[in-house]
């Protein structure tokens, strides 16, 4: 089956929180970035029950963060029966901003979107 006609769920992982974006049948849309704390995997399963996600892409980045994503990657493997990737993000930060300044222009909303823009970014270049 083509990736585009699948369920799909981007992560921007981060520290404090995760960027999420999904794609039903191709068309991609953000949904709000999610805290990284205790309750982070029960949010991620009802996200992933309520879009009837098939699979999973996480972005990796460089250094720390990308230790740190691999073992949120492991972790989320181990709860889920359903494939998880990993996917190269670089500059999708970068990209991310430009799309929510070109798009958005609220400055006061940015640190609460930009993080499911770049994981838009991530499922982007999957499906392309």
């Amino acid at each position: 089956m083509p990736t585009s006609d699948k369920n799909l769920l981007a992560i921007d992982y981060g520290t404090k929180r995760l960027g999420l974006a999904y794609s039903v049948s191709g068309i991609i849309s953000t949904l709000p970035a999610v805290e990284n704390d205790e309750k982070l995997f029960t949010c991620l399963k009802e996200t992933i029950n309520q879009y009837s996600i098939s699979k999973i892409y996480v972005g990796l980045s460089e250094g720390y963060v990308a230790g740190e994503t691999l073992k949120f990657v492991a972790t989320l493997k181990s709860m889920l029966e359903l494939p998880v990737e990993t996917i190269e993000e670089a500059v999708s930060t970068i990209e991310a901003t430009e799309i929510y300044r070109r798009n958005f222009n609220k400055k006061k909303d940015y640190k609460k979107m930009v993080d499911s823009v770049a994981a838009a970014v991530i499922l982007r270049r999957v499906i392309s």
